[in-house]
């Protein structure tokens, strides 16, 4: 089987790798255009293209496939990107996490099948794994599915499910998935070839859309409860990672315990702040232990070690 290959960020490069590694024949890959990162803003390639590069794949950055974009450089690059689809001899083009939508034109060539973290139809969209532990789903997993020009909504060829830990971050949880993800796709393309993968119409029922993820959101606010606070904080690990404003100074929040022991005390102020107690701070509901932070230029640190240079005791968080 050949497979043009559709993907960006490492939860694709996983999946890339493991499509390589079991000896699909791999003609192209098409990710994202490089995009400036770090703090001299320098181009970067996705770890997909990372990847192809390094296994001789030929790789695609279009800025767009929508051969009807209004915006004359982007319809260019889809009329190649399409002419050089078109000209390519593949099976099936596998996605997973691309950042571009897949027009109509580029459905219809050849069958596209995605990877997708969640259980369909909960959590279609940008952002799964981040919903899934802020709103506290006890489970999440990967579905394999045919893809449509609905967002998310094709058949569904495999689905297998895990746990979402207490201690699970969109950081840990993501790995999780894109190493299930990528056995799933390997399972789905053998079962394929055989003729034993058989879609499913998604349930009407259950719907919910995963928005992305904005940095305004990673701003806590501690007048919901401490449950609440927490499951935040896991979920903007690693971004936008979640924030508090002490004295008009940013402060990450990398990690926290939600209490349930409450307090009279106004939301946002500091409780306790000591190597006995931790950082503890009062919310609407219940009680929030910060246990990891991080000041602007400085590293993550546990609560302990960030005291040392930066007392809290009796301010608030804002």
């Amino acid at each position: 089987m050949k497979i043009i290959f559709a993907g960006t960020p490492e939860f694709a490069a996983v999946a890339l790798r493991a499509l390589h590694e079991a000896g699909f024949e791999i003609p192209l890959v098409l990710t994202q255009p490089d995009r400036p990162a770090g703090r001299g803003l320098q181009l970067h390639a996705s770890a997909v293209k990372q990847y192809a590069l390094a296994h001789g794949i030929e790789v695609l950055q279009p800025l767009s496939l929508r051969l009807d974009s209004k915006d004359p450089e982007r319809a260019a690059q889809a009329a190649s990107a399409h002419a050089r689809l078109l000209a390519t001899d593949y099976d099936v083009m596998v996605v997973a996490a691309y950042g571009l939508i897949l027009p109509r034109s580029t459905l219809e060539i050849k069958p596209c099948i995605n990877i997708h973290g969640s259980l369909l139809p909960r959590w279609r969209g940008a952002a799964p794994i981040h919903r899934a532990i802020e709103t506290g789903d006890l489970e999440t997993g990967v579905t394999i599915m045919e893809m449509e020009e609905g967002l998310d909504t094709g058949p569904m060829l495999l689905m297998e499910r895990v746990p979402i830990l207490p201690s699970d971050t969109t950081a840990t949880l993501h790995d999780t998935l894109a190493a299930l993800g990528a056995k799933m796709i390997v399972e789905a393309l053998h079962a394929r070839t055989a003729g034993t993968l058989h879609p499913v119409p998604q349930p009407d029922q259950g719907v919910t859309y995963a928005a992305k993820i904005g940095k305004e959101e990673a701003a806590l606010d501690f007048s919901l409860s401490s449950n609440e606070l927490g499951r935040k904080i896991r979920a903007f690990n690693p971004f936008p990672g979640a924030h508090a404003e002490l004295n008009g100074v940013i402060i990450k929040i990398w990690g926290a315990e939600a209490l349930e022991a409450g307090s009279d005390a106004p939301p946002g102020q500091v409780l306790a702040a000591d190597a006995q107690h931790g950082i503890i701070v009062a919310c609407q509901q219940g009680t929030l232990r910060l246990t990891e932070l991080q000041k602007p230029g400085g590293k993550r640190l546990p609560a302990a070690e960030f005291l040392k240079g930066f007392p809290l005791d009796g301010l608030s968080l804002d």
